[in-house]
This record gives structure tokens, C-alpha cells and sequence, in this order.
């Protein structure tokens, strides 16, 4: 009889541990306490538009070891794709810069806004460069490394070793110090530190990672968005024998002489399984399901040191207008700030999904404006509903005035508005402190590893966003796979990474 697993939430970490669980002679069942799979992976429609939050890139798109093991999930075959020329569009009042996925034009028009900044300009470029065809070995889970392995990975990686020790403890911030322009300094940060994102301490080596995926086209983004390619993840589950248990809330985690043996949900059910896998959010399961009792130092010290992911609060547009001309993602300084959430703005990012005729109706366009914002903010709202829905009036009404100064007359051609918050996120994820991403990575945090596995507690294991910093879909479903690498290794099977 093979050997059963429970896995808590349906999101990529859950979906992920689910069909590596089939592929390696497991029955696997997920829980998951919405309708539908995804988790923060997900996007819903207003009146004929998609408003989607995720897969605005996936990382290994189209080659690497990310590339494989979304081939194995059944995410990218058949799946087109688009790769932007063109990463964003910063703009402060008669002044522009477009960052380029063609590095020699990009280099020229860096040197022609900033002759001044050519040194770090040329570096700029050479980062990126470098960084073109780094690779990440993932054939062996990380927790099941020994010696020899990481000697293997230092020799294959020399390239990017090389790059952490010139980058050890450089942040992107600080490096950003040294340029003296300050339309350049704000291009080059709201690359990937957005104003819709803000990202403190960000390794300057992973920006230089992160950008040449974009730039050199793996890191592409999936026509149908975040629900086509979970939907396709989910349809391979259960076509290697999977089972769904949708709105199926888990509250408690069942616990035997230091094992965990099932699942208690919100209906007061019990479900039993030789192995629990939790893909839920990390603190949830942590200090809710397991009662604070299986915490070691480690998971306790990052737990007070590491730092959430800012929540966001989102405007989400349908318009009868066509704004394809436009890039994909704007920047732009505001001529007048604006306040949302109790917060001074004075720069606005912009995206449109234009580019994918399955988001709007033809001719219309999805326009998405996003803002960083504080938790404790929006729960002090929670249960003052009439103000909490005053808030958000006022938001998307600040926003179309600052839309206003980019694109006159387009609040009028907006058909719907939709404003979700951190407590959106809460109510439809479980997600801590409303947090879309999970921790921020750091200079001092790359590279590191939450435990899977906890002490005192057999046949239990934790994925997800929460398990390494900022984890996004291709981490999280890696630590999916990596646990059933590391329960394979523990009962002395061997992992296979297709149907049996």
C-alpha cells in the first residue's frame, strides 16, 4: 500500500509537493480553504477584465534548471510567451529614461543621460552580462547537500561565486550612492525596487541576476496569466492521481507521540495521513496550527530578524481605452504628492497588460497601480467597515487624479475599479501581516534556508514563500519538490522527477 500525504494549501509550493508526491509513488490529497488552486498565485475578473497580482515573470520561462521543472509541473509546454523589449519607462517632468533590454542601447542612452556616470554605468552593464548564463543547481535538495556537493556547486557556479565576493554586503541602495544623476539613480532602482515595491538592502548580485533573466528572455511572462498556468500545474496533479479538497479550511495539525499524523479542518473533521505537508502560510502553521510548540532558535531568530514583505494596497482598472503604446510599466514623478494609507506619494508606477488579449476586451485595457502600505493601518479598518470602504474610495480617487496627469480625460473611460488591501490577502490566503511575498531578501539573508522540517516532529515538513527570502513561484515550487527529494531520501526511495 503506498505511503499517503496531506498537504495544506493548493498554492505553487502545494501544487508542486503534490505532483512530485504522485510522480514518486505517494497518494497525495491537498486542502485548500478557497475555491479554486493558486493561492497567491491568482488573479479574478471584474466585467470582462482580468485583474491579475502574480506571474508577471516567470523565472525560467524558456531554459535552466527552473525551466525543467516547470516542463515536470506541466507549466510551460505549449504556453506562449512575451518578453518585453522593454522593462520600464521612468519619467520626471521633461525628462525620461527607458531601461532597455538591448544592453548596448541601453548603455548609450545611461551614458547620454549621465556622461558623468560612466564608470558605474560600464559596471552596470558588465553585471548583467556576467550574469547572463548563471544557473542555479537544484538536481539535489539543498538540505540534503554534503561537502562534496557544495564543492560541486562552487566549481560549476565559479562565475557567480566570484560575483558574491566582489557584491558580499553591497545593497543595491547603497551601491546606487555612488551616481550622482538622479533621474539614472531612480531608473536603475525602480527596475526591480519598485515604488510599488519597495525592497530594503537588496543584494546588489541578485540584481544583476534577476535583470539578465529579463533582459536575456528567461524570465518571460505567460499569456493567460497567473490562473492559466496554475490551472495547467493543477490539471497535472490530477492527472498522476492527485485529489482536491477545496474549501477545506485547516485549523490544526494532529499530532501523535511527536508525529504528525493528520489534519483537523474548521468543520471540526479529521483527516489522517502518514505525512503533512504544509504549503500554508508559515506563521499561520507555525504559532496557530501547532500551537508554538515545534519552534527551534533558528526558525524563532529569523522569525524576529527577518522582515515581511510589505502588504500592498492595489487599484485595479478596467479602461475603454487602448494604452498599448505605453510600456508595459511607467514610473513617474507625481507634480503633486498624493495621500494614500496615511502615506505621502510622490512617484507612481503603472502597469498595463496590453500585451495579453486575454486580459481586457479588445480595444480596453487593464491598468494596475500599486502601493506599499503598512499592515497595522488596515486591521485598526477592519472592523469599521464604512471607513474601511471610505479608504478605499479615496485611493482609487487620489490615483485617477494622478493617472490624470499622464493620460487626460482617462478617468472618464475607467468601467470598473477595484480596490483590494492587505485584508483582501488575509481573507483569501491566510498570508501573515497581509505580506504578498514573504520575507525580504537581504544582504545579509541570500542564500539562506528556513529549516523544512521541525524539531521534536516526525513526518512534517514546510514549504512555500516563507521557507527562504522572497521566495516568488520558482522558490516556493522548488521547496515543494525539495521535500518530497528529502522524505524520498529519509524512507530510502529514489526521487524521479516524471510518472512512474
Amino acid at each position: 500500500m503506498s505511503r499517503s500525504i496531506l498537504i495544506i494549501g493548493a498554492g505553487i509550493a502545494g501544487l508542486s509537493a503534490g505532483c512530485y508526491a504522485q510522480m514518486n509513488g505517494y497518494q497525495s490529497q491537498i486542502f485548500e480553504m478557497h475555491s479554486i488552486p493558486g493561492g497567491l498565485c491568482t488573479a479574478w475578473k471584474r466585467k470582462g477584465y482580468t485583474f491579475d497580482i502574480s506571474a508577471h515573470i516567470l523565472t525560467g520561462s524558456k531554459q535552466g534548471s527552473f525551466y525543467r521543472m516547470w516542463q515536470q509541473l506541466g507549466a510551460v509546454q505549449g504556453r506562449q510567451m512575451v518578453d518585453h523589449p522593454e522593462l520600464v519607462r521612468v519619467e520626471s517632468g521633461d525628462k525620461g529614461l527607458t531601461v532597455s533590454c538591448d544592453l548596448d542601447r541601453l548603455e548609450q542612452d545611461m551614458l547620454a543621460l549621465s556622461p558623468a556616470d560612466a564608470p558605474h554605468i560600464k559596471e552596470l552593464i558588465g553585471l548583467i552580462r556576467k550574469c547572463a548564463n548563471l544557473d542555479m543547481p537544484m538536481d539535489k535538495a539543498q538540505d540534503l547537500w554534503n561537502p562534496l556537493d557544495y564543492l560541486k556547486m562552487a566549481m560549476s557556479a565559479a562565475p557567480m561565486m566570484s560575483l558574491m565576493r566582489k557584491y558580499q554586503g553591497v545593497s543595491l541602495q547603497s551601491w546606487l550612492s555612488r551616481v550622482s544623476n538622479p533621474l539614472l539613480r531612480e531608473a536603475i532602482r525602480v527596475t526591480i525596487d519598485a515604488p510599488s515595491w519597495p525592497m530594503p538592502d537588496y543584494p546588489m548580485a541578485a540584481y544583476g541576476i534577476a535583470l539578465a533573466s529579463m533582459m536575456f528572455g528567461n524570465a518571460s511572462t505567460p499569456i493567460g496569466g497567473s490562473q492559466s498556468l496554475v490551472f495547467a500545474i493543477a490539471r497535472r496533479y490530477e492527472a498522476l492521481g492527485g485529489t482536491f479538497h477545496y474549501r477545506s479550511r485547516v485549523e490544526k495539525v494532529l499530532v501523535e507521540n511527536g508525529q504528525a499524523v493528520g489534519v483537523r479542518l474548521a468543520d471540526g473533521s479529521e483527516h489522517r495521513a502518514d505525512v503533512v505537508i504544509s504549503a500554508a502560510d508559515g506563521h499561520t502553521t507555525l504559532h496557530n496550527m501547532l500551537d508554538g510548540r515545534y519552534l527551534s532558535d533558528e526558525i524563532h531568530r529569523n522569525y524576529q530578524q527577518w522582515q515581511p514583505v510589505l502588504p500592498q494596497v492595489q487599484v485595479m482598472l478596467g479602461v475603454a481605452r487602448d494604452v498599448s503604446a505605453e510600456p508595459p510599466y511607467l514610473a513617474y514623478v507625481l507634480r503633486r504628492p498624493i495621500q494614500i494609507a496615511g502615506e505621502e506619494r510622490g512617484w507612481l508606477g503603472v502597469r498595463h497588460f496590453c500585451f495579453d488579449p486575454t486580459m481586457a476586451p479588445v480595444g480596453k485595457s487593464v491598468v494596475q497601480v500599486w502601493y506599499p502600505t503598512r499592515f497595522d493601518y488596515w486591521e485598526a479598518l477592519a472592523s469599521e467597515r464604512d471607513r474601511y470602504e471610505a479608504e478605499k474610495q479615496q485611493i482609487a480617487e487620489a490615483t485617477l487624479g494622478a493617472l490624470e496627469e499622464r493620460w487626460p480625460g482617462i478617468s472618464a473611460d475607467v468601467q470598473v475599479v477595484d480596490v483590494p488591501t492587505p485584508l483582501t490577502y488575509v481573507r483569501y490566503t491566510g498570508n501573515w501581516q497581509g505580506s504578498p511575498d514573504g520575507w525580504y531578501m537581504t544582504t545579509t539573508s541570500m542564500g539562506k534556508r528556513m529549516p523544512k522540517t521541525l524539531p521534536g516532529l516526525g513526518g512534517f515538513y514546510m514549504v512555500g514563500q516563507w521557507v527562504s527570502p522572497y521566495a516568488g513561484m520558482p522558490m516556493s515550487a522548488l521547496s515543494g519538490r525539495d521535500a518530497i527529494q528529502m522524505l524520498c531520501k529519509k524512507e530510502g526511495r529514489r526521487f524521479v522527477t516524471s510518472q512512474p
